[in-house]
């Protein structure tokens, strides 16, 4: 069970960050036998408990594996009051965007990121990899774009199995 829970979590890194780093390896180098072995599920749960984060676990019926659950935070960033900025203002904010959202990423804060292909009111959405709802929502306050008004964050709780990829 704790060699499925280690198989997920690099599926998940793959799928997320295209391939994670283990022992300065990726996961398509060949791995020696002296890598360690992933934390076992009721150490990973301690870690996460420990860090402040909500969980909880079920065993899957048809495989009988343990499946941990992770709170997690979805922010929607939604059109703001303030859209009226020029073209070059706009696409300035727009790099600063994306310098913020790539710097939540390498920080460990924000797991997936992206906008929606529409012209509707909620513009794109971040998943904060954080303890609590105030600190996400503090991140993600601190979005140029939300600073500036052309965005505004409302920002949910959700849950989802820890070392799932999307598909």
């Amino acid at each position: 069970m704790e060699r499925l829970v280690y198989i997920a979590f690099i599926i998940m890194c793959t799928a997320l960050a295209g391939g994670c780093k283990i022992d300065n390896k990726t996961p398509q180098e060949p791995v020696s036998a002296e890598r360690p072995q992933p934390p076992s599920v009721s150490n990973l749960k301690k870690k996460l408990v420990d860090e402040g984060y909500e969980i909880f676990d079920y065993v899957d019926e048809k495989t009988g594996d343990t499946v941990l659950m992770q709170q997690y935070f979805i922010a929607f960033l939604k059109s703001g009051p303030n859209r009226t900025q020029s073209k070059a203002a706009a696409d300035s904010l727009q790099e600063l965007h994306m310098a913020h959202l790539t710097r939540m990423y390498e920080e460990g804060y924000a797991d997936i990121s992206g906008p929606f292909g529409d012209d509707g009111e909620i513009r794109g959405i971040t998943i904060y990899n954080t303890p609590t709802l105030k600190m996400a929502d503090s991140l993600a306050n601190l979005d140029p774009m939300v600073k500036s008004g052309r965005l505004r964050i409302e920002v949910h709780p959700w849950w989802a199995a820890k070392g799932f990829p999307l598909r």
